[in-house]
């Protein structure tokens, strides 16, 4: 499976206290698929063996520092014509641990944000996480928790834990989920169960938030391993393609529904384009 992208941008609008003004703020958030983000020093026996000098990719300091420079690059460019702010919130995936990403965030393209982390070591067996960069100038963390997956039929299952961190943006209280679903390791239908669990449990939490404080915002996103059209996004998680349909609290509208629609992916796979790096609110 060849990754062409791995990036999923979306703005929110926060509309300020003086409504009659009728103008929002505008912020930018982000995923982002860090794709193997190790340093290069072997914590996990034969999973970690790849990423150290003496695996096979024989990675080094100089491969590391590279990746981490092309990775902040990357971020660096994520503004638009009107917004030239930096996102806000960047939620990642696929990062060994959170040393990688206070590498990242000094990075000289990003130094000046003063990304604050929020990670957790999670139970994945090759030893990659999901974690949350957010600006503390917009974003201040009120609560952090971490939900892990168990499926009663397959015990010793292990993938990444959820990370969702509450805060206050701009004034308003939000809740941002950030996750890396299972793959499709041994494929699509066959392992199609594992990802509608995990999107069981994303909407278990998501109901959850909703009762707890029904005004709070939601984002959710993350690299999920299916398309919006996929059962465990669609029917599971209750991500719904037109925003008109969005009607009751706790209804999700996933606007990279119709990007996919039009041809647009975030990664290629035998001539074919899918979308499962997603942002939905």
């Amino acid at each position: 499976m060849k990754r062409l992208a791995l990036f999923a941008l979306a703005l929110i609008m926060i509309l300020p206290a003086m409504a009659q003004d009728k103008r929002y703020n505008q912020y930018g958030v982000m995923f982002y698929n860090l794709e193997n983000l190790f340093d290069t020093i072997n914590n996990n026996g034969q999973y970690d063996l790849e990423f150290s000098p003496v695996g096979a990719r024989q990675w080094n300091n100089q491969k590391y520092w590279q990746k981490q420079h092309n990775m902040a690059y990357a971020i660096s460019q994520m503004t638009i014509t009107g917004n030239p702010t930096l996102p806000v919130l960047i939620g990642v995936s696929e990062i060994e641990n959170i040393t990688v990403l206070q590498d990242l965030v000094r990075e000289p393209e990003l130094k000046s944000q003063r990304y604050q982390i929020v990670h957790h070591d999670g139970p994945d067996r090759r030893g990659v996480d999901v974690g949350l960069l957010y600006n503390p100038r917009y974003f201040q963390v009120l609560n952090v928790t971490n939900q892990r997956l168990y499926i009663e039929s397959y015990p010793t299952f292990r993938t990444r834990d959820q990370l969702c961190v509450t805060g206050m943006l701009a004034g308003d209280k939000v809740s941002v989920i950030v996750n890396h679903w299972p793959s499709r390791l041994g494929g699509e239908e066959q392992s199609s169960y594992l990802r509608e669990a995990t999107a069981d449990m994303a909407r278990h939490t998501i109901d959850s938030l909703l009762l707890d404080d029904p005004n709070q915002g939601i984002i959710f996103m993350g690299d999920l391993n299916d398309d919006p059209q996929n059962r465990s996004c669609a029917v599971n998680l209750g991500a719904k393609r037109e925003i008109k349909d969005v009607r009751h609290l706790g209804d999700l509208y996933n606007p990279f529904w119709k990007l996919l629609d039009r041809g647009i992916g975030t990664l290629g796979y035998r001539g074919q384009w899918n979308l499962f790096d997603q942002i939905i609110g």
